[in-house]
């Protein structure tokens, strides 16, 4: 017998769609130098970032942190095969510390990003507050560091994919579009209702402001 559980919330699962494809975005327009295009799909991923950020404290139960924050003997014992129950329900700790990897990654990306000046074809809009040196170091940072840690992370989320498909006969993909998992026992659900959804789209209408602001910093002429 199995029991379905929404185990992914409607604001988790377009999270995780929405950040994927800025992230094809934002390879495409950097290497095409589309450059106004870039920037807005990094305006685009820091509202997404700052929205997950909170809707890891009052979101659904398995997209809260505290559900995938894992210790390390828990780690060890599941890479030793001594899995626990709420592996099997959310994310993994594999899953999970990809999840934090990505999650800081990014944000070092759009933060550099937003400082960064390459003295050629793009100044970032905050640029003005820091240091010519600190910005200089943070566009080499975004450019030789950064983008690869994020091509790196992405390739290996999608390697990982596909090997729980093939080792474990585990389909990752399909719960992250419809939200539901099947398991072998019962669990807690993650809240998934007009009321909690609703509440999202506020907290990401308030990120996207915020994001708006703090770009809108940099073309406010110094008092």
């Amino acid at each position: 017998m199995s029991y379905r559980i929404r185990v992914w919330d409607l604001p988790t699962r377009l999270f995780h769609w929405l950040l994927a494809i800025c992230v094809v975005v934002l390879v495409a327009t950097a290497y095409a130098g589309a450059m106004q295009w870039h920037a807005r799909a990094g305006y685009a991923v820091l509202a997404l970032l700052l929205f997950r950020i909170v809707w890891g404290f009052v979101g659904g139960r398995w997209s809260r942190f505290a559900n995938f924050l894992y210790a390390p003997r828990s780690v060890a014992a599941y890479l030793r095969g001594s899995a626990h129950p709420d592996h099997l329900v959310g994310h993994n700790p594999l899953g999970a510390g990809s999840v934090f990897a990505m999650l800081l990654v990014l944000l070092a990306q759009v933060g550099t990003g937003l400082v960064g000046d390459d003295e050629i074809a793009f100044q970032g809009p905050l640029n003005r507050f820091v240091s010519t040196a600190r910005g200089l170091a943070a566009t080499w940072y975004h450019r030789q560091v950064g983008q690869w840690l994020v091509i790196g992370l992405v390739l290996l989320h999608v390697a990982a994919i596909a090997w729980y498909v093939w080792k474990k006969r585990q389909v990752l993909v399909r719960p992250m579009v419809v939200g539901d998992k099947e398991l072998a026992a019962p669990t807690t659900p993650s809240r998934d209702d007009a009321v909690s959804r609703l509440a999202a789209a506020a907290i990401f209408g308030a990120c996207s402001a915020l994001v708006w602001w703090i770009v809108r910093l940099g073309s406010i002429p110094p008092a």
